[in-house]
């Protein structure tokens, strides 16, 4: 398998995310996304709650007395990279727990789309987790360098750029891969693949990030992500 070229336009990714948040509501995909939209409402406000109590609090320690009187600046900033690698943490699992959902979420958008019944490829679960390990071993080791950036002044004023993407990147591997398994393509070949169209993944798991801010959104931006990945990766894939 390989990526059409065509996938790395900004517009066309974004676009197959619209579409996603459009069929959200189709009646035979409801009962795929009931029990993961529960699981975001959960962890999502857990996640408030720990921002609301703990992180202006954290923030503060962290700006020395010889930057107060930057605190202005500062204070946003840490908040943006806190608010971004946080949300990005809670996300990862929210989808780790609705992992199941989400794959059969991804193969009955096949099915609607193309008319026809999808057989899943279903790979050993011994592999599936290995592979699922790989793949959140390899966001956090770069999770954990912009972590340590955010805490560094001066330096830390371009952390909220580095979450940003490192958020799109993420988000796109993460969305991408429930068609993918599907097909029995694990996390080696994934990130290759979608690496081949850096751009429009980009696009469009920065899209995503962005829906993750907003409340209400957030609540079913992940399914909608996942629809849309579906509608993305049959438009673009060759065999």
């Amino acid at each position: 398998m390989h990526f059409d070229k065509t996938g790395n336009h900004p517009a066309l990714a974004i676009g197959f995310l619209f579409k996603g948040l459009k069929l959200v509501n189709h009646p035979e995909l409801r009962k795929f996304i009931i029990i993961p939209v529960l699981i975001n409402i959960v962890l999502y406000s857990v996640a408030l709650a720990l921002s609301y109590f703990y992180i202006a609090d954290l923030i503060n320690q962290f700006i020395p007395g010889w930057l107060l009187w930057l605190s202005w600046v500062l204070w946003p900033l840490f908040f943006i990279s806190f608010f971004i690698g946080g949300f990005f943490t809670f996300t990862v699992l929210a989808n780790l727990l609705a992992s199941p959902f989400y794959g059969h979420l991804s193969a009955k958008t096949l099915a609607i789309i193309s008319d026809q019944p999808v057989t899943l490829a279903e790979p050993p679960l011994a592999k599936v987790l290995f592979a699922e390990l790989k793949r959140m071993g390899y966001l956090l080791t770069r999770a954990l360098p912009l972590l340590i950036v955010s805490f560094i002044p001066g330096i830390n004023v371009i952390a909220p750029v580095l979450w940003a993407l490192f958020g799109a990147w993420g988000m796109a591997l993460e969305y991408l891969a429930y068609p993918l398994e599907n097909q029995g393509v694990l996390f080696s070949e994934q990130k290759q693949l979608v690496k081949s169209v850096r751009l429009g993944a980009l696009s469009f798991g920065g899209l995503a990030v962005l829906g993750l801010t907003i409340p209400v959104l957030n609540i079913i931006i992940a399914p909608a992500a996942v629809i849309g990945a579906t509608l993305y990766l049959n438009e673009i894939k060759r065999d």
